[in-house]
């Protein structure tokens, strides 16, 4: 029995934390067990998972597994964008350029601000009433 090759990313985004293996196929994509467009249900989202795979002419070449947990449908669709960019990476170290150069492999810091006491989000005050 010959062992498949399994290429292994972990992308984050927000809070959410994804583990994304890609395995030679048809271009299947799973999420949690579950079909892509089942899971995410919007088709901006499902476009946003796939543009590592468009950046390398990669999109049929792999099927994606994805295990993702935390946060939101967008932030789990981030997250999985940046498994699978770095998963490429694992297949083929050319591919860092043109991933790079879209801004695939850049995890993006910008998660929401802390409420602060005081306030009442993390920067709006409370309302103030002169009399």
């Amino acid at each position: 029995m010959e062992e498949v090759a399994r290429y292994y990313g972990t992308g984050h985004r927000k809070t959410a934390v994804a583990k994304v293996w890609l395995v030679p196929g048809q271009g299947n994509v799973t999420i949690n067990g579950v079909p892509m467009s089942e899971y995410l249900g919007r088709k901006s989202l499902e476009l946003q998972v796939l543009q590592p795979l468009e950046a390398v002419g990669a999109l049929g070449a792999y099927d994606v597994i994805a295990d993702v947990r935390g946060g939101g449908i967008a932030g789990q669709a981030g997250a999985i964008r940046h498994g699978i960019a770095k998963a490429l990476l694992q297949v083929s170290p050319e591919m860092r350029t043109p991933l790079r150069r879209q801004g695939f492999l850049t995890r993006d810091p910008r998660v929401k601000e802390r409420k602060k006491y005081g306030r009442k989000r993390a920067r709006r005050g409370f309302q103030f009433s002169k009399r």
